[in-house]
């Protein structure tokens, strides 16, 4: 039971996956922006474990953020938003929670920031803090997407002796972190029988994930029953982001909203289910 809280965590991060931005919303410094998640949103969902007799035991909470903030002053890093007059804020909160952690002392937090610029959906900055017991990590992913490279930087607040780690990589293409992505797959046409790819970084590599589009059907949700795409982002091989044997399955509404309503994780250690429970903000509108 020990590997439960890795499992849990990356059920969490790749749901956020879905990670997912190259939008065609270029319209210049007083557009108006087409995100369905804009000028603020709100996601909370539960996570929920089965396995044999198990069945869907609370293990976590989720809690994603999409909002607008003033432009910060470049470090360097990359280009400032040049055609906004914001820089759009994204964050992802996951927190162990229920009978189930408590009983198996299963801890962990983890918590994704991602900074972007709105009108071209491109990544300028990713903190993320990674909580497993007594086990912390902190890291930093710095983009420059004009010339196709991201340095990652990680460090151990409890031992700050033991220096940082540091990747630097390169890539080409627009490039996204794993919280990111799930907001790009928002502003796609997600047409059923078609494949495309998502470029995702995560800890200093690069990965070029598929992500086929199912089938559409009408499902129960918080929102009611309502229709909603199948996704399944092709992450398990030997090429993939995880090596180990796993199907991932994620529903968005099919209205130009794309709100992610569900997920589900199956791996050899059991099915992680992801359902919303609740919205906050810009989705409650209806849709243009």
């Amino acid at each position: 039971m020990k590997l439960l809280p890795l499992r849990l965590q990356l059920a969490a991060l790749l749901f956020l996956l879905p990670a997912f931005a190259l939008c065609v919303l270029a319209q210049g410094r007083a557009a108006k922006y087409a995100h369905p998640f804009e000028p603020s949103e709100e996601l909370i969902y539960v996570g929920e474990f089965s396995r044999l007799l198990l069945k869907r035991v609370d293990v976590a909470d989720f809690r994603f953020t999409a909002t607008r903030q003033p432009i910060q002053k470049s470090d360097g890093a990359g280009p400032q938003s040049a055609t906004s007059a914001y820089d759009l804020k994204l964050t992802g909160d996951i927190s162990s929670r229920g009978f189930f952690s408590k009983l198996f002392k299963l801890h962990f937090h983890e918590r994704m920031e991602s900074t972007l610029e709105p009108v071209s959906f491109t990544v300028q900055k990713t903190k993320r803090i990674d909580e497993q017991g007594k086990r912390l990590r902190e890291s930093e992913i710095l983009f420059d997407q004009a010339n196709g490279k991201l340095v990652w930087v990680e460090r151990d607040p409890n031992n700050p002796a033991a220096g940082a780690r540091s990747v630097t990589t390169t890539f080409t293409g627009q490039v996204y972190d794993i919280l990111s992505a799930i907001y790009f797959l928002r502003t796609q046409p997600l047409e059923v029988g078609k494949t495309f790819a998502v470029t995702i970084s995560d800890s200093g590599r690069v990965y070029r994930v598929p992500v086929k589009v199912i089938e559409k059907k009408r499902m129960k949700t918080v929102l009611g029953r309502v229709e909603v795409v199948r996704l399944e982002p092709d992450l398990y091989g030997p090429d993939g982001m995880v090596r180990e044997p796993g199907q991932l399955s994620i529903w968005l509404t099919s209205d130009s909203k794309r709100i992610p309503v569900a997920a589900r994780l199956k791996t050899e250690y059991g099915t992680f289910d992801i359902t919303l429970r609740k919205i906050v903000g810009n989705s409650q509108r209806k849709p243009a």
